[in-house]
Order: structure tokens, then sequence, then C-alpha cells
């Protein structure tokens, strides 16, 4: 059984979807027909693909007898998430070699990091970077040496890109192999406490430094629960990882036993045939599951976009009133930073994933009857992995939270609803993420004071001239003007004012990754200012309301707004390589529509 709201919500995005999924279902079926081994090759062209083998696997490759397993791989030594990858190419072949395949590295794809960029020029290709990395992933898989792909990325953009490719490589089966958190480093509470400080000017650049250093020091990924691990959680619930492997930490003997059998899974994959090819795991109900996992946890509003562009790379529409309407009936059961002071370390030592999924499936909020990558419906990862006289075993994970504070059962919740919400009204269409905003600051009426960088917001502050109730209106940072960079600067500074007593809320187009926090943020508004929204043509004043309880976002002297005459804004940019993605700026999608160039 599945509740009916999601059941009527699933069936919805069926029909939108009939003729695009019908179109890539017979793309993937062509694609597979069409041979998916070293068979299809030429002489010349096998030699190029396996010259640099050993004996062993140059052997095997030419007489096409053994699955050979293409790894994707995002590895750089500058991001701690992906560090961890460095040695996994030469540990999954060996593992390969082991049950009887090879792995050859097919491509790597650029993987860069939102933490390192923020407020920096760089950070204006982030967004863009997700479809370069499907674009650099197809690319690697184009040789067709390949019966199946292993998938190594972590972080915000990657594993988005990474899954849209993969999906147009469909006819092959895929395993997304996670890398782990890096253990906890000094409370969140702290971290928040120190960067507000350095907000307020009660501390200096060092003690900045050191608090941020200290949070984040080792290799593995960032433990707040920001869009890094909420891709984590979307591999998992919708059963594209090993159940219960997305937050084991990394350089651990678990981990490496976790990869091991994500290796022998995608072996045994391969031997199955088109039954466990991606296509055939990935339809409708795994994208609604993957949004209800979303909206029970608390992630990030990135996947407001990333999941539709997901989606549409498998043929299926969704939309932000598919998310909302199933945020009215999904209870948020987390409670982990930015939402809550726990980490992701504090959750999975809770009950993690396993009792994510189990208490989802028990109050019949998640589809069960659903393909995984180990050939078993979502039931089998309510189970967590363990080691038993040095075998990998899987056993039921808990049946109960173990920890209240970090997350209860649906029945119980933090809050009834999942705490993403669509916002409509004069001014189009916007999301906004209610899951830390406290019911007094869900509703602001207030002048406007707009902002064209969030610099010249932070600026004002120091100045003093911030002190009173306003919305933050931040314009032309939409995906077509300069390629949507995270405002993640705003978050303190618009929070200190909120905690003096102000009414403040932010109105933009740009992206606020998971970290809006206790300040309500109406992000990715659309049309936006670059495309003519309205949002352009509002100054300094003006009288705005973002009512999150009813869904509104408007502003009140809409015709003296509507009147003025249109604003126009040059978005050529140069330096850090902006240029080069003049183009790509040109032909991206809007917000509501995965912000892509390439689906």
């Amino acid at each position: 059984m599945i509740h009916p709201v999601i059941a009527s919500i699933t069936e919805r995005i069926v029909q939108r979807s009939l003729t695009t999924r019908k179109a890539y279902l017979a793309q993937i079926d062509e694609a597979y027909l069409e041979g998916v081994h070293r068979s299809t090759l030429n002489c010349g062209n096998l030699a190029h693909g396996f010259a640099a083998c050993n004996q062993h696997d140059k052997a095997a490759l030419a007489a096409d007898i053994i699955p050979n397993l293409g790894i994707i791989t995002a590895y750089n030594d500058m991001l701690s998430a992906h560090q961890v990858y460095e040695d996994y190419p030469k540990a999954i072949k060996q593992y390969a070699n082991a049950y009887g395949a090879v792995a050859q590295v097919a491509g790597a794809v650029p993987a860069m990091c939102d933490g390192v960029t923020q407020g920096q020029a760089g950070m204006e290709l982030s967004l863009y970077s997700r479809d370069v990395i499907a674009l650099s992933s197809a690319i690697g898989l184009s040789h067709n040496m390949f019966d199946a792909a292993l998938y190594l990325g972590i972080c915000d953009k990657i594993v988005p890109g990474l899954l849209m490719s993969a999906l147009r490589f469909g006819h092959l089966p895929a395993v997304f192999m996670p890398g782990g958190p890096m253990p906890s480093g000094i409370s969140n509470e702290e971290k928040s406490a120190i960067r507000q400080a350095y907000a307020e000017g009660k501390i200096g650049r060092e003690e900045l430094l050191k608090g941020e250093s200290d949070s984040y020091h080792s290799p593995g990924t960032c433990t707040f629960y920001g869009t890094a691990n909420s891709n984590q959680m979307l591999m998992e619930i919708m059963g594209l990882h090993l159940p219960g492997s997305s937050f084991v930490n990394p350089n651990t003997p678990l981990r490496d036993l976790l990869n091991k059998e994500a290796v022998r899974v995608a072996i045994e994959n391969v031997k199955l045939g088109k039954s466990r090819s991606l296509a055939n795991l990935f339809d409708e109900k795994t994208v609604v599951n993957g949004i209800i996992g979303l909206l029970a946890t608390g992630g990030s509003t990135n996947h407001t976009i990333h999941l539709i562009a997901i989606a549409r790379a498998a043929g299926i529409i969704i939309n932000w009133d598919d998310m909302s309407d199933l945020s009215a009936i999904v209870p948020l059961i987390t409670r982990m930073y930015p939402n809550g002071a726990a980490d992701v370390n504090h959750f999975h030592a809770a009950g993690g994933m396993g009792f994510v999924i189990g208490t989802l499936l028990e109050h019949q909020l998640l589809h069960e009857d659903v393909q995984t990558i180990i050939g078993q419906g979502l039931r089998a990862y309510t189970q967590e992995p363990k080691i038993k006289d040095g075998v990998l075993v899987f056993e039921p994970g808990a049946r109960a939270s173990l920890n209240l504070n970090v997350i209860r059962p649906a029945n119980e919740p933090f809050t009834a609803d999942g705490g993403i919400k669509l916002l409509q009204g004069n001014l189009g269409r916007a999301v906004i993420k209610t899951a830390a905003v406290a019911p007094e600051h869900r509703i602001v009426e207030a002048p406007a004071i707009v902002f064209h960088e969030q610099t010249d917001l932070m600026a004002a502050f120091k100045r003093g001239e911030l002190d009173r109730d306003f919305i933050a209106v931040v314009p032309f940072q939409g995906p077509k003007f300069n390629g949507m960079p995270e405002l993640h600067s705003l978050t303190p500074t618009l929070t200190i004012l909120q905690k003096k007593g102000f009414k403040v809320g932010l109105v933009t187009d740009g992206r606020m990754s998971g970290a809006s926090g206790k300040v309500p943020a109406a992000i990715h508004l659309t049309p936006e200012a670059y495309d003519g929204g309205l949002i352009s043509k509002i100054q300094t004043g003006d009288l705005l309301r973002l009512d999150s309880e009813n869904g509104i976002i408007e502003v009140l002297n809409e015709a003296s707004v509507v009147a003025r005459a249109e604003v126009q804004k040059d978005n050529t940019q140069f330096g850090f390589g902006r240029e080069l993605f003049a183009k790509l700026r040109a032909g991206v999608s809007m917000s509501e529509e995965g912000a892509s160039f390439i689906v």
C-alpha cells in the first residue's frame, strides 16, 4: 500500500511523461540491441582499447568472455570528499579480477568544490559544471568497451551530472560508490557561532579560519547536511547504492568491504542482463521516492533543480508542484545541520538511512515495489552492513531511533510537512525551504531593499543601514545571467538581523543551497530577471509579501512596478574561464526545467 496522495502524484507524473518516457525507453532498447560488448568493435578499435592492460586483462578483453567495468571517477585531491577516491581504481581492478571480471578507468570528470569557490567568481561555473560532468562521463563511456559502469562521485553537482549521463547509457548496469563522510570535527553550533561572530566583527579572520579548519579537517565528505550528503541519501533511497553504505566513514574496513561488494553486484548485474540495466531500475516511482527522501530528511534545495534535470534525462517530467504537494503530506523526520545541531555521523549512528526508509515504508510513504541494484525492493534498504568474522553481512537495521533529537518515526515527526514549498504570485514561481524557519518568521510583509551582489548587502550591514524590517531582493543571479552562484554568504547576516527582532526575508532568482537556514528565503524565482521577470523591476521601497504559510510571493504595488521600463543587463562574463561558457549561458533552461543546457 502507498499513501493515496503519493499514488496520485506518481500517476500524474506518469501521464505527464508518457511521450518523453516512451521515446527514452525506445532509445535505450535500441542501444541494448545494438550491443554493449566488445564484439561490436573491430580489431583495431579493440587493440587500442586494451593496449595498456596487463596480459591477463588483455587476454580476457580480447576473448570477450568476461565483463568489463568502466570506472568514471571524479577524483581530485583538492576536494576532501573526492580525495578518498585516489586508490579506488586500483582496488576495483583487484576486486573485479577476483570475481572473474576486468575493470578500466573509462574517464574522469571535473569536480569543483562550492565550499572553495563560495563568493568567488569561479562559483559562476558551479551549476554549469553539472552538465559538463554529464558530457565528460558520456565521452568516457562512448568507447563501447564496457558492460557496466561504476560511478565515483559525491559532491554537489557531481552526482547529479554522473546520474544524468548514466541514464543516457541506461542500457548498462550502473552502481554508484560513495566515499563516506569525514569524522566529526567541532560541533555545528560552535561552527555557526564562529561564523556569526565574524560577521558581527567580534573576531578576526585568523579565528574564523581556525574554526573552519577544525570543522573541515580530514579526507571525506563535509559532515553537514548540504547537497553532497543529500546526494548520498538520494542514491541510497533510489536503490543505486548498497544498503546502509552512504555514511560509512572512509578508510575503514567496512568501507573497503562495501566497495568490494559494489563491484560484485555490478558484475552480477551484467550477467543478469537487461533486467538489471539502469533504465529498468529507474522509473517514476524511483523519482518520487527520491523527492520523498529529500523532504523527509530536510535535504538541500539544490535538488529542487537537480532532480528535475535527472528525471528529464530519463524522459520523466517533474516540477515544483509535485514537490510542494508531496511536502504537504511527507513529514520531516530528521534534524541535521543547518536544520539542527547534528551532523551526518550522528544521523548514521542514530539509525541512519535504514531507519528512515523503514519508518517511511511502515507509514506508506515510499514506493516499496521498485527495483534496486541488489535485485530486491526497497524493504532490503532497511538493512545495515556489518562485519562478522571478517565478512560483510547485511542485518536488520534499527527498529527505533537511537536519538530522537536527530531522527524520529514518521508518526512522531519534527514537523508534519517536508518543509519545501512552492511560492506563486505576480513575481512568478519560487521555492522556499521552511524546515528550519520558525512559524513566527514564515510570513514577512516589508519594503524591499535591492542588492545586485551579496557583498553589497554585507557592506550595508556593516555600515549599520539594515536595522529595520525589510526583504532583501537580489536579482540577476539566475542560470541564464551568471550561472546561478549560491548566495550562501547572506545567511549569517540576515540571521543576525532576525535575532535582533527585525522582520527580514530574501527574494532572489539565485540559489542558497541547503543553507537558507532560519531566514525565510524565496529562491530560484522564475522567470529570472535576465528573462524579463518582474523581479528585475523591483526597486528599493516597493512593498513585498513573502508568505510561506499560504504559498504567496508578490509585490503589493504591482501596477507601478509593471509600468516601469524594462531593465536590461549585460551578462558577458570574463575571468576564471567564464567567457568559455557564453554559449551555454544562452542555451540554459529555467530553474524549474532543471537549469540545464543538455536535457
